[in-house]
Protein backbone atom coordinates (compact mmCIF):
# COMPACT_ATOMS: atom_id res chain seq x y z
CA UNK A 1 0.00 0.00 0.00
CA UNK A 2 0.98 3.25 -1.28
CA UNK A 3 1.95 5.75 2.28
CA UNK A 4 -0.13 9.11 1.80
CA UNK A 5 0.06 9.92 5.46
CA UNK A 6 2.61 10.66 8.03
CA UNK A 7 2.11 11.58 11.87
CA UNK A 8 -0.87 13.64 11.83
CA UNK A 9 -0.78 17.09 13.32
CA UNK A 10 -4.31 18.95 13.67
CA UNK A 11 -4.05 22.75 12.18
CA UNK A 12 -5.14 26.04 14.26
CA UNK A 13 -9.01 26.05 14.20
CA UNK A 14 -10.18 28.81 12.03
CA UNK A 15 -12.31 31.18 13.06
CA UNK A 16 -15.78 29.93 12.94
CA UNK A 17 -18.39 32.04 10.25
CA UNK A 18 -22.01 31.41 10.09
CA UNK A 19 -24.66 30.28 12.80
CA UNK A 20 -27.53 29.27 13.20
CA UNK A 21 -29.65 32.73 12.94
CA UNK A 22 -27.84 33.79 10.04
CA UNK A 23 -29.02 30.58 8.22
CA UNK A 24 -32.29 31.09 9.48
CA UNK A 25 -32.44 34.34 7.86
CA UNK A 26 -31.17 33.72 4.07
CA UNK A 27 -33.32 30.59 4.74
CA UNK A 28 -36.86 33.07 5.29
CA UNK A 29 -35.27 35.88 2.61
CA UNK A 30 -35.70 32.71 0.18
CA UNK A 31 -38.94 32.07 1.43
CA UNK A 32 -40.05 35.76 0.85
CA UNK A 33 -38.22 37.09 -1.45
CA UNK A 34 -37.01 34.41 -3.88
CA UNK A 35 -33.71 33.55 -5.01
CA UNK A 36 -32.73 37.22 -6.62
CA UNK A 37 -34.01 38.93 -2.79
CA UNK A 38 -31.54 36.32 -1.17
CA UNK A 39 -28.77 37.50 -3.43
CA UNK A 40 -29.09 41.37 -2.77
CA UNK A 41 -28.90 40.69 0.70
CA UNK A 42 -25.60 38.99 0.31
CA UNK A 43 -24.29 41.99 -1.49
CA UNK A 44 -25.21 44.47 1.62
CA UNK A 45 -23.46 41.56 4.24
CA UNK A 46 -20.15 41.05 2.36
CA UNK A 47 -20.08 44.63 3.25
CA UNK A 48 -19.29 44.07 6.58
CA UNK A 49 -16.78 41.10 6.23
CA UNK A 50 -15.25 43.48 3.86
CA UNK A 51 -15.24 46.43 6.20
CA UNK A 52 -14.43 44.22 9.50
CA UNK A 53 -13.04 40.65 8.90
CA UNK A 54 -9.63 41.13 8.31
CA UNK A 55 -8.61 37.77 8.25
CA UNK A 56 -11.34 36.80 5.43
CA UNK A 57 -9.52 40.03 3.93
CA UNK A 58 -6.02 39.31 3.41
CA UNK A 59 -6.99 35.29 2.96
CA UNK A 60 -8.95 36.04 -0.28
CA UNK A 61 -6.60 39.24 -1.28
CA UNK A 62 -3.66 36.35 -1.72
CA UNK A 63 -5.19 35.03 -4.97
CA UNK A 64 -6.83 38.62 -6.08
CA UNK A 65 -3.22 40.27 -5.56
CA UNK A 66 -2.10 37.39 -8.11
CA UNK A 67 -5.33 37.05 -10.49
CA UNK A 68 -5.46 40.82 -10.77
CA UNK A 69 -2.06 41.67 -11.07
CA UNK A 70 -2.21 44.56 -13.27
CA UNK A 71 -5.17 45.98 -11.41
CA UNK A 72 -4.90 49.19 -8.72
CA UNK A 73 -4.92 48.36 -5.22
CA UNK A 74 -8.58 50.14 -5.23
CA UNK A 75 -9.60 47.32 -7.90
CA UNK A 76 -8.20 44.68 -6.38
CA UNK A 77 -10.08 45.41 -3.11
CA UNK A 78 -13.30 45.43 -4.89
CA UNK A 79 -11.75 42.22 -6.43
CA UNK A 80 -12.21 40.81 -3.36
CA UNK A 81 -15.76 42.11 -2.47
CA UNK A 82 -17.25 40.29 -5.60
CA UNK A 83 -15.35 37.23 -4.22
CA UNK A 84 -17.81 37.53 -0.89
CA UNK A 85 -20.68 37.67 -3.05
CA UNK A 86 -20.47 35.20 -5.28
CA UNK A 87 -19.12 32.91 -2.49
CA UNK A 88 -22.55 33.99 -0.57
CA UNK A 89 -24.77 33.56 -3.59
CA UNK A 90 -23.11 29.81 -4.24
CA UNK A 91 -24.10 29.33 0.02
CA UNK A 92 -27.45 29.98 -0.70
CA UNK A 93 -27.74 28.24 -3.65
CA UNK A 94 -26.08 24.94 -1.98
CA UNK A 95 -28.81 25.50 0.82
CA UNK A 96 -31.72 24.93 -2.49
CA UNK A 97 -29.45 21.96 -3.84
CA UNK A 98 -29.97 20.18 -0.30
CA UNK A 99 -33.46 21.06 0.91
CA UNK A 100 -35.47 21.42 -2.75
CA UNK A 101 -36.41 24.97 -2.19
CA UNK A 102 -35.36 25.99 -5.82
CA UNK A 103 -34.54 24.00 -8.74
CA UNK A 104 -31.52 24.66 -10.89
CA UNK A 105 -30.55 23.81 -14.53
CA UNK A 106 -27.28 21.85 -14.24
CA UNK A 107 -25.70 21.03 -17.63
CA UNK A 108 -23.07 17.91 -17.55
CA UNK A 109 -20.04 18.19 -19.59
CA UNK A 110 -18.46 14.95 -20.18
CA UNK A 111 -21.02 12.69 -18.44
CA UNK A 112 -20.32 9.63 -21.23
CA UNK A 113 -16.94 9.90 -20.26
CA UNK A 114 -17.02 9.47 -17.06
CA UNK A 115 -19.50 6.31 -17.55
CA UNK A 116 -16.70 5.34 -19.51
CA UNK A 117 -14.37 5.67 -16.44
CA UNK A 118 -16.43 3.82 -13.92
CA UNK A 119 -16.87 1.18 -16.75
CA UNK A 120 -13.06 0.75 -17.39
CA UNK A 121 -12.22 0.80 -13.59
CA UNK A 122 -11.72 -2.54 -11.38
CA UNK A 123 -12.81 0.05 -8.50
CA UNK A 124 -14.08 3.18 -7.93
CA UNK A 125 -12.20 6.62 -8.31
CA UNK A 126 -10.63 9.75 -6.52
CA UNK A 127 -12.67 12.71 -7.19
CA UNK A 128 -10.56 15.69 -7.20
CA UNK A 129 -12.45 18.79 -6.01
CA UNK A 130 -11.74 21.70 -5.39
CA UNK A 131 -12.61 25.59 -4.25
CA UNK A 132 -13.28 26.50 -7.27
CA UNK A 133 -17.53 27.25 -7.89
CA UNK A 134 -20.28 25.08 -6.16
CA UNK A 135 -18.69 21.82 -5.22
CA UNK A 136 -22.13 20.87 -4.04
CA UNK A 137 -23.93 20.99 -7.62
CA UNK A 138 -20.89 17.83 -8.54
CA UNK A 139 -22.36 15.71 -5.45
CA UNK A 140 -25.77 16.57 -6.83
CA UNK A 141 -24.66 16.08 -10.24
CA UNK A 142 -23.44 12.42 -9.51
CA UNK A 143 -26.55 10.75 -8.40
CA UNK A 144 -26.93 8.95 -11.67
CA UNK A 145 -24.09 6.81 -11.20
CA UNK A 146 -25.52 5.51 -8.15
CA UNK A 147 -22.15 4.98 -6.13
CA UNK A 148 -21.67 6.40 -2.64
CA UNK A 149 -19.42 8.93 -2.05
CA UNK A 150 -16.96 9.93 0.69
CA UNK A 151 -15.80 12.65 1.44
CA UNK A 152 -12.29 13.30 2.88
CA UNK A 153 -12.74 15.77 5.46
CA UNK A 154 -12.96 16.22 9.40
CA UNK A 155 -15.86 16.56 11.25
CA UNK A 156 -17.23 20.19 11.53
CA UNK A 157 -16.98 21.83 14.86
CA UNK A 158 -19.72 24.46 14.14
CA UNK A 159 -22.87 23.11 15.05
CA UNK A 160 -24.81 25.75 12.42
CA UNK A 161 -22.26 24.88 9.62
CA UNK A 162 -22.64 20.86 9.78
CA UNK A 163 -26.06 21.27 10.11
CA UNK A 164 -26.56 23.28 6.96
CA UNK A 165 -23.88 20.60 5.19
CA UNK A 166 -26.03 17.88 5.48
CA UNK A 167 -23.16 15.63 5.37
CA UNK A 168 -22.97 12.23 6.92
CA UNK A 169 -26.31 12.17 6.98
CA UNK A 170 -28.50 9.16 6.00
CA UNK A 171 -30.56 10.99 3.54
CA UNK A 172 -27.15 13.76 2.88
CA UNK A 173 -25.11 14.00 -0.30
CA UNK A 174 -22.19 11.85 0.98
CA UNK A 175 -20.46 9.98 4.19
CA UNK A 176 -17.20 11.71 5.99
CA UNK A 177 -14.12 9.84 6.34
CA UNK A 178 -12.12 11.84 9.06
CA UNK A 179 -8.63 12.35 8.50
CA UNK A 180 -8.19 11.86 12.20
CA UNK A 181 -8.87 8.23 11.81
CA UNK A 182 -6.25 5.56 11.64
CA UNK A 183 -3.91 6.08 9.83
CA UNK A 184 -5.76 9.37 8.32
CA UNK A 185 -8.22 7.33 6.95
CA UNK A 186 -6.49 5.59 4.26
CA UNK A 187 -7.45 2.32 5.00
CA UNK A 188 -11.12 3.11 5.11
CA UNK A 189 -10.63 5.00 1.49
CA UNK A 190 -8.46 1.92 0.02
CA UNK A 191 -11.67 -0.31 1.23
CA UNK A 192 -13.98 2.11 -0.22
CA UNK A 193 -12.11 3.01 -3.48
CA UNK A 194 -11.46 -1.55 -3.97
CA UNK A 195 -15.42 -1.56 -3.33
CA UNK A 196 -15.97 0.53 -6.65
CA UNK A 197 -17.30 3.72 -4.41
CA UNK A 198 -16.42 7.11 -5.05
CA UNK A 199 -13.91 9.37 -2.65
CA UNK A 200 -13.41 12.88 -2.88
CA UNK A 201 -10.52 14.63 -1.83
CA UNK A 202 -9.79 18.86 -2.24
CA UNK A 203 -6.88 19.49 -4.31
CA UNK A 204 -6.09 23.17 -3.51
CA UNK A 205 -5.89 23.25 -0.03
CA UNK A 206 -3.44 21.12 2.38
CA UNK A 207 -4.52 22.33 5.52
CA UNK A 208 -1.05 21.72 6.88
CA UNK A 209 -0.95 17.92 4.98
CA UNK A 210 2.76 16.97 2.58
CA UNK A 211 2.63 19.35 -0.67
CA UNK A 212 4.31 19.71 -3.96
CA UNK A 213 5.08 23.23 -5.37
CA UNK A 214 3.29 23.90 -8.83
CA UNK A 215 3.40 27.28 -11.07
CA UNK A 216 0.04 29.06 -10.26
CA UNK A 217 -0.75 32.53 -11.10
CA UNK A 218 2.72 33.72 -12.03
CA UNK A 219 4.17 32.08 -8.82
CA UNK A 220 5.48 28.37 -6.81
CA UNK A 221 2.23 27.21 -4.92
CA UNK A 222 1.92 24.33 -2.90
CA UNK A 223 -0.54 21.53 -3.06
CA UNK A 224 -1.36 18.49 -1.03
CA UNK A 225 -0.02 15.06 -2.53
CA UNK A 226 -2.92 12.72 -0.75
CA UNK A 227 -4.92 12.23 -3.78
CA UNK A 228 -2.24 11.01 -5.97
CA UNK A 229 -0.79 8.92 -3.56
CA UNK A 230 -3.92 7.55 -3.18
CA UNK A 231 -4.79 7.00 -6.37
CA UNK A 232 -1.40 5.60 -7.62
CA UNK A 233 -1.52 2.89 -4.52
CA UNK A 234 -5.67 2.07 -5.42
CA UNK A 235 -4.37 1.73 -9.26
CA UNK A 236 -7.63 3.91 -9.53
CA UNK A 237 -8.35 7.09 -11.77
CA UNK A 238 -8.48 10.63 -10.30
CA UNK A 239 -11.18 12.72 -12.08
CA UNK A 240 -11.14 16.11 -11.92
CA UNK A 241 -14.55 18.19 -11.98
CA UNK A 242 -15.21 21.99 -12.11
CA UNK A 243 -18.52 23.63 -12.03
CA UNK A 244 -19.21 27.14 -12.80
CA UNK A 245 -22.30 29.16 -12.49
CA UNK A 246 -23.17 30.57 -15.82
CA UNK A 247 -26.27 32.38 -14.77
CA UNK A 248 -29.14 33.10 -11.48
CA UNK A 249 -30.27 29.23 -11.97
CA UNK A 250 -27.91 26.92 -14.66
CA UNK A 251 -24.54 25.82 -13.80
CA UNK A 252 -22.35 23.84 -16.08
CA UNK A 253 -20.27 20.93 -15.10
CA UNK A 254 -17.38 19.89 -17.11
CA UNK A 255 -15.16 17.30 -16.79
CA UNK A 256 -11.87 18.74 -17.19
CA UNK A 257 -9.70 15.72 -17.32
CA UNK A 258 -8.74 11.88 -16.38
CA UNK A 259 -5.35 10.97 -14.54
CA UNK A 260 -4.31 7.60 -14.20
CA UNK A 261 -1.32 7.92 -12.06
CA UNK A 262 1.01 5.31 -11.60
CA UNK A 263 3.99 4.79 -9.79
CA UNK A 264 6.86 3.71 -12.46
CA UNK A 265 9.34 1.00 -11.10
CA UNK A 266 12.80 2.81 -10.31
CA UNK A 267 11.46 6.53 -11.15
CA UNK A 268 11.18 9.37 -8.50
CA UNK A 269 8.08 9.30 -7.17
CA UNK A 270 8.29 13.08 -6.01
CA UNK A 271 9.15 14.00 -9.70
CA UNK A 272 5.98 12.13 -11.15
CA UNK A 273 3.55 13.40 -8.46
CA UNK A 274 5.03 16.96 -9.50
CA UNK A 275 4.08 16.18 -13.10
CA UNK A 276 0.55 15.54 -12.00
CA UNK A 277 -0.01 17.89 -10.03
CA UNK A 278 1.45 21.04 -12.56
CA UNK A 279 -1.01 19.31 -14.84
CA UNK A 280 -3.70 19.82 -12.27
CA UNK A 281 -2.51 23.68 -11.19
CA UNK A 282 -2.53 24.56 -15.04
CA UNK A 283 -6.35 23.87 -15.05
CA UNK A 284 -7.10 25.50 -11.86
CA UNK A 285 -5.30 28.49 -13.31
CA UNK A 286 -7.60 28.02 -16.60
CA UNK A 287 -10.52 27.92 -14.17
CA UNK A 288 -9.59 31.05 -12.87
CA UNK A 289 -8.74 32.88 -15.92
CA UNK A 290 -12.62 32.03 -17.29
CA UNK A 291 -14.23 32.65 -13.66
CA UNK A 292 -12.13 35.07 -11.75
CA UNK A 293 -14.62 35.94 -9.32
CA UNK A 294 -15.60 31.96 -8.62
CA UNK A 295 -11.99 30.87 -7.18
CA UNK A 296 -12.35 30.63 -3.25
CA UNK A 297 -9.18 29.65 -2.51
CA UNK A 298 -9.11 32.07 0.44
CA UNK A 299 -6.17 30.93 1.93
CA UNK A 300 -2.18 31.74 0.69
CA UNK A 301 -0.76 28.46 -1.05
CA UNK A 302 2.16 30.14 -2.31
CA UNK A 303 3.74 30.93 1.24
CA UNK A 304 2.62 28.82 3.28
CA UNK A 305 4.66 25.93 4.09
CA UNK A 306 4.30 21.83 3.69
CA UNK A 307 3.17 19.83 6.21
CA UNK A 308 3.05 15.74 6.86
CA UNK A 309 -0.64 15.11 8.26
CA UNK A 310 -3.33 14.04 5.88
CA UNK A 311 -5.09 16.36 3.77
CA UNK A 312 -8.34 18.11 5.63
CA UNK A 313 -11.16 18.52 2.87
CA UNK A 314 -13.79 20.83 3.37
Amino acid sequence: MTDISDKPSRPHKPRRRGNRLGFWFFGMALRWTGLRGAYGLVWLVCVHYLLFDRAAVRAAGAYARRRFAGHSRLRQWFAIYRLFVEQGKNLIDRHCLLYGTRDFEIEFEGRAELDEVLASSKGGFVLLMSHMGNWQTILATLRHLNRPVHLLMRPEDNPAVRQSLRVDEQAGPARVISPDGFLGGVVEMMARLKEGDIVSIMGDRAYGAATETAPFLGAPARFPVAAWRLAAGAECPVVVLFPAKVSARRYRIRLAKVFRPRFEAGADRRAQTRSWIRDYAALLEQYANDYPFQCFLFRDIWTEKSGTSATRVQ
